[in-house]
């Protein structure tokens, strides 16, 4: 069954002689780490293959060196981040067709500037802006488990449309509001210094709030007086084939020992049964370990498997239908407008909105070639670990029981069969990829919160232009991140406080430098 569209793919080819410019380019960039000293395991987080030695802006967008060397995989690669950096359109138009009938975003470097990295906090809910890489949830604040209003929304509210349509909600009342927050401590050390001092905020915290108004919701039956809504910022997508490769049965044993030590003790992602066109190299159930909520299993059925499908609701040959409810599939076929404008019945448009059957608009050839690109994006390696003061920083975190939820290292299956060779590799993602109640202010659905690779995390300013951090960008900087870390982590945030200033600031340092 065709969509309400009908149009003529347009692929742009990348020669190989340009691939090839463009990477030599890169090579001179400054900021490039020389190749000629010799460096310690922990320099290589991402493991000897999975690792790039690059801190310049480019630095999340690299690919691994096993990819770099095979000419096959590499025109792979280049495809897949082309698919990645252009926008998607409506049908008709020229350029990537399929956009629609509803989306959140056009393309994936709308909500990751940086390719690899995260958005920017901002200040108000508008995804035509470049920097706004939020997704809306709306949830029932009454459930025990935050579930999400998914009888109306999809899992990552749309809130764009492609004409006759309409979104499922009006960004136009949408309203984020950053409100300051003051600790039990009035937002001070123990030395009497203010939180983050040497900033223009200093001696602040911030939490996000989202209201949505009523008239700004499609569904007449549904009250938002009885629903809440969050907002997450999306995740850093280099080197998740390294998470991915780690070893069902390792992270398993990590929860175990989590449980059996009593402090910390972190919540693992639930089973999630995957079938073999969810996952053609591992069906079967694995537990959750993407995502905030840990609610994605494995790469091949994980975010951005779903997200270039869900984000745009662009097709592909297994996934030949809308990311839609039925509601708002019955809404939509229910309008006059709607109706007059596509000279279609109320019916036929229901039927096609909800059909399994839909032409496919992304080709599966492409849709592997991005998924060697997400697989394949290299990690940054650290910096400075020989410095003086990163190393009395190294100390501290250890000291201060900082690894009890960020793990420092892992080492990946024997066989890993989608790229081989990020097989048993020694990685430093510093994250146990176990939930935790940080019991922050306001923390939306995202209260217990999977513990977040810190690796690259220091090249932020670089890569991005911010240092915005936590699952909702609340944190400004680190510093603040760390001052978040209440429930679980609060013994080791009250260590934090009562250190001198040279020792936070050599934690920091440490933090920026892995």
């Amino acid at each position: 069954m065709k969509k309400f569209k009908t149009f003529k793919r347009f692929r742009t080819l990348i020669g190989t002689a340009l691939l090839l410019a463009l990477a030599a380019a890169c090579s001179d960039e400054p900021g490039l780490t020389p190749v000629n000293k010799e460096y310690g395991e922990e320099w290589y987080a991402g493991g000897k293959n999975g690792t790039v030695f690059n801190a310049t802006a480019r630095a999340y967008k690299q690919p691994m060196q096993p990819v770099n060397d095979d000419p096959v995989l590499y025109r792979q690669f280049m495809r897949g981040e082309e698919l990645a950096a252009k926008s998607f359109v409506a049908a008709g138009e020229t350029g990537y067709s399929g956009l629609g009938p509803v989306y959140i975003r056009k393309s994936c470097v709308a909500c990751h500037p940086s390719y690899g990295g995260h958005s920017k906090r901002v200040d108000k809910f508008d995804t035509g802006d470049s920097r706004n890489g939020y997704l809306l949830m709306i949830y029932d604040p009454a459930s025990p488990t935050l579930a999400l209003a998914s009888k109306y929304f999809t899992g990552m509210t749309q809130t764009r449309a492609i004409a006759p349509f309409k979104p499922p909600i009006d960004e136009s009342g949408i309203e984020l509001t950053w409100n300051e927050y003051v600790d039990e401590h009035g937002n001070r050390y123990e030395d009497g210094t203010p939180y983050s001092d040497g900033y223009s905020y200093a001696g602040t915290l911030i939490y996000p709030t989202v209201t949505v108004a009523q008239s700004a919701i499609l569904f007449p039956d549904f009250d938002m007086s009885r629903h809440a809504a969050s907002i997450e910022a999306t995740i850093g997508i280099y080197g998740v084939g390294l998470i991915d490769a780690i070893s069902d049965e390792d992270l398993r044993a990590q929860y175990e020992e989590e449980q059996a030590r009593g402090y910390c003790p972190g919540v693992i992602g639930a089973d999630i049964e995957e079938s073999p066109e969810d996952n053609p190299y591992y069906p079967g159930k694995h537990p959750g370990r993407f995502t905030y909520l840990c609610t994605r299993a494995t790469l091949d059925n994980g975010p951005g498997a779903n997200a270039i499908w869900n984000i745009t609701n662009v097709t592909r040959p297994t996934r030949q239908y809308h990311y839609i409810t039925d509601e708002y599939a019955r809404v939509m076929s229910a309008d006059a407008g709607v109706q007059t404008a596509l000279g279609q019945t109320g019916e036929d448009i229901y039927a096609c909105l909800m059909s399994r059957d839909l032409d496919t608009e992304m080709t599966e050839e492409d849709y592997k070639a991005f998924m060697v690109w997400h697989r394949a994006l290299a990690v940054p390696a650290a910096r400075n670990l020989d410095d003086e003061t990163v190393q009395h920083g190294r100390t501290l975190f250890y000291e201060n029981g900082c690894t009890a939820c960020h793990r420092p290292s892992w080492t990946t299956r024997a066989s890993y069969t989608p790229l081989p060779a990020l097989s048993n590799q020694t990685i430093y993602p510093y994250t146990d990829l176990l939930r935790h109640d940080l019991d922050m202010k306001e923390p939306g659905r995202a209260r217990v919160c999977r513990t977040t690779p810190l690796w690259g995390r220091g090249l932020l300013p670089v890569t991005s232009g911010h240092s915005d951090m936590l699952h909702d960008l609340r944190a400004r900087n680190c510093e603040e991140a760390i001052l978040w870390h209440g429930g679980e982590a609060k013994n080791a945030r009250e260590k934090f406080r009562a250190m001198t200033k040279a020792d936070r600031q050599a934690l920091i340092k440490f933090l920026e430098a892995i």
